[in-house]
């Protein structure tokens, strides 16, 4: 996004949950429906192309297509069993409370859509608080306050340029390319999940630290040759964080390079041998940290779940996979002889992977899609080592997957961008260090 096109913090449209039939809502205090003020518990009902709002004694109030709830100031409004986590190991279901207006509409497959419209910085201290926990090091949030709005920023701005979805790039016989971006919204700027950002209402203790760090970089943006940064970010790199084109697009971002991740300087990986020995190495890096008292400080409870990040193991009998792999490609290729990395990234995150079967091949990508075909919900990254056991000479028995990192890899390292934080590094540093070329501007106050 072009810098001048912000000059006063803009209002988001945050798509909360989609494809409900019911939901159940609280009104924290009076919120205008259609002119007349009304609080407490209501159900959205979907039914014969029109959303029912019915009050707690079933009475119905409103049928519209579009229904919109503007709280009077200080109200907030409550949203039950919101999906997080969707299609990752994490997800769950949760209450949510939100400030700014509720925006429900019909889509086309007669299912509610809710939409919470904020304004952006309201916004980003719900997306800190949720990320990561709201009790990491000052500087850290401050940093991630400016990294998120950047990330916000260029997200919008692609969208209005309607950049073209990666189903049109044309491949070989036996190829499947693919990466995940903005093509699947179309009613609001960003979804509330991993897909975009974690968006999960208001932090425990509304303001406190995360308010705080968005309040003290309030309007200020990375920016490069004139536009917004697209500053992304993942959850532990490994110890080399990837560039741009191994997770999306075959481009270039200057900002968006593999850097490592600590004091010392690791050079790109290249080639399988070399990727397979960092791979099962544990070299000193930020995020190279099992600490549990640093962990806690700085991951939200369900992160912290995942207990090895930094270097881990996934094993699968050959049944099994081959049974993940036939309900996610939806191709058969008989039994699985082998999984053989063809182009890897410089943190040694595969982008192209051939999958070998007694009936044929399939070679797969991008990151993202690689993870989801070789496990139920997603492997933590596809830095990964694979390694057979047992079986005949023609077909393995087991397949082990030994991996670093989490995540796509790109960007900014949140684990490792903590830690610097709790080494006393400032957020200009950690977000120098990451988005290597970039500056800081404000452009609104």
């Amino acid at each position: 996004m072009e810098m001048e096109r912000i000059s006063a913090e803009p209002k988001i449209k945050v798509g909360i949950c989609e494809g409900y039939g019911e939901l159940r809502i609280i009104l924290n205090g009076l919120c205008d429906l259609a002119g007349r003020l009304v609080s407490g518990p209501f159900r959205l009902v979907a039914a014969e192309g029109l959303i029912t709002v019915l009050d707690e004694e079933g009475k119905t109030l409103l049928r519209q297509r579009e229904i919109l709830f503007r709280p009077t100031p200080g109200a907030t409004f409550t949203i039950g069993d919101v999906t997080i986590g969707v299609a990752f190991h994490w997800e769950r279901k949760q209450e949510e409370t939100f400030l700014g207006d509720l925006r429900l509409i019909m889509t086309d497959d007669r299912k509610i859509t809710a939409i919470n419209e904020i304004g952006l910085e309201d916004y980003l201290a719900s997306v800190i608080s949720s990320e990561m926990n709201a009790r990491a090091p000052e500087e850290f949030l401050k940093a991630h306050a400016i990294m998120s709005r950047s990330w916000l920023g260029a997200m919008v701005s692609r969208e209005q340029k309607k950049t073209p979805s990666p189903a049109a790039v044309t491949l070989p016989a036996g190829e499947r390319l693919r990466w995940y971006d903005r093509e699947e919204h179309g009613d609001f700027d960003v979804c509330a999940d991993d897909h975009c950002q974690r968006y999960q209402g208001l932090p425990e203790h509304h303001g406190g630290r995360a308010g705080a760090a968005v309040q003290a970089t309030r309007g200020l943006f990375l920016t490069s040759d004139g536009e917004i940064c697209d500053a992304r970010y993942h959850k532990a790199c490994g110890g080399l964080t990837e560039e741009f084109a191994t997770a999306w697009e075959d481009k270039k971002v200057p900002y968006l390079t593999s850097v490592a991740d600590g004091a010392i300087n690791y050079p790109p990986l290249h080639g399988e041998e070399g990727a397979s020995a960092w791979i099962l190495a544990s070299p000193p890096a930020y995020c190279n940290t099992c600490d549990p008292r640093t962990l806690e400080n700085i991951l939200p409870s369900f992160d912290r779940e995942t207990e090895s990040f930094f270097r881990w193991q996934v094993s699968y009998c050959r049944e099994e996979l081959e049974e993940i792999i036939a309900s996610k490609a939806g191709v058969a290729i008989g039994n699985l002889t082998g999984l053989v990395p063809l182009s890897r990234g410089p943190s040694g995150r595969i982008f192209r992977l051939q999958l070998l079967g007694t009936k044929g091949s399939l070679i797969v990508g991008k990151e993202l899609e690689i993870r989801r075909l070789l496990s139920r919900s997603h492997l933590l990254s596809s830095a990964f080592a694979v390694f057979v056991e047992g079986g005949s000479s023609r077909l393995p028995a087991r397949f082990i997957l030994r991996g670093a990192g989490w995540g796509h890899g790109v960007g900014l390292c949140q684990i490792g961008a903590a830690v610097m934080a709790t080494q006393g590094r400032r957020a200009e540093e950690i977000l120098g260090h990451y988005f290597r070329g970039a500056s800081l501007h404000k452009l609104y106050g």
